[in-house]
């Protein structure tokens, strides 16, 4: 161990709470921070004395490696279910409680990138260590923390209603139904955002789309009226989705993050591993909560 390695106690402390705070409000939960801060400092270990001696700033490296471990966490099937209630320092007052919960599902609304490099960007990170950290260029990331910026102050000031998203859903269903793109594109926020998740198991799109019509023509591209398949709106996350079939196969289930009726995030799940909860035989039924309607394209 080299001497150089010997730091203060007070700056160690500071240091490991600092990554607790970035970690936790990247994923959502204490546990899920000091799991990721744990195998942080496991790989920076992991280096050889050389390898650290190199390192100029350590706090700069130990961040940026925290922020890919997060990335790579919340990307892996259920990341929604890490983001709860519970407190990350403290514990809240009810009005803070119901502060952070009302923050916290907002930020679960944003894809990993934009929910990265916005929490990185309120911890005052340098845009330099942001961007080394989600591999981008700076840049981009300022795109992204723009882009969570407008979607979470539309999603402040206009909540939405279950009512509400339901009747946004139905009507981008009519929409994909009857191919009509313009009513598709006045159903989506300016500066929409799509992704498209292929899990590298089929040709899908690898990036995100944004922008309305751009969202509203791949949609359109997607759902496009072949033989053998249908559209039908169910119940996906707890809110109205559309379901997309081929023959009698699940080949695409789109989530829909609506604010004050218009659509601002548009998730398609085409990865056939995590479809194949939406593939096992269930009873059929005439209808019920999320089963709206069920047509061929």
């Amino acid at each position: 161990m080299d001497q150089a390695d010997a730091l203060p106690i007070a700056e160690l402390c500071e240091e490991r709470r600092f990554l607790l705070d970035v970690t936790c409000w990247m994923l959502g939960s204490p546990a899920a921070a000091e799991s990721a801060v744990d195998e942080t400092y496991r790989r920076w270990y992991e280096l050889s004395d050389a390898a650290r001696r190199q390192i100029a700033v350590p706090r700069s490296w130990l961040v940026r490696t925290a922020g890919g471990i997060c990335l790579g966490r919340l990307a892996l099937p259920g990341r929604g279910a890490a983001w709860h209630e519970e407190e990350c320092r403290t514990r809240p007052t009810d009005v803070e409680e119901e502060a952070g919960r009302i923050v916290l599902n907002a930020l679960e609304s944003l894809s990993p990138a934009e929910r990265a490099a916005f929490v990185l960007g309120a911890f005052a990170m340098a845009p330099g260590t942001v961007a080394g950290t989600l591999g981008r260029t700076e840049p981009e990331v300022a795109e992204l923390i723009e882009r969570a910026r407008r979607w979470l102050r539309v999603q402040r000031s206009q909540p939405t209603t279950p009512q509400q998203h339901d009747a946004v859903a139905d009507a981008v269903f009519r929409a994909c139904l009857t191919r009509d793109g313009e009513l598709l594109t006045s159903l989506l926020w300016p500066d929409v955002t799509a992704f498209f998740d292929g899990g590298g198991k089929v040709r899908a799109l690898t990036g995100p789309v944004h922008g309305s019509r751009p969202v509203a023509d791949s949609l359109l591209t997607l759902l496009a009226r072949l033989p053998r398949t249908g559209l039908t709106t169910r119940s996906v996350n707890g809110r109205t989705g559309l379901v997309a079939r081929y023959g009698d196969q699940v080949a695409a289930v789109i989530s829909l993050d609506v604010a004050d009726e218009h659509v601002g995030q548009v998730w398609v799940t085409l990865n056939p591993d995590k479809l194949r909860s939406w593939n096992h035989p269930r009873p059929q039924t005439d209808g019920g909560p999320g089963s709206h309607r069920n047509r061929n394209l």
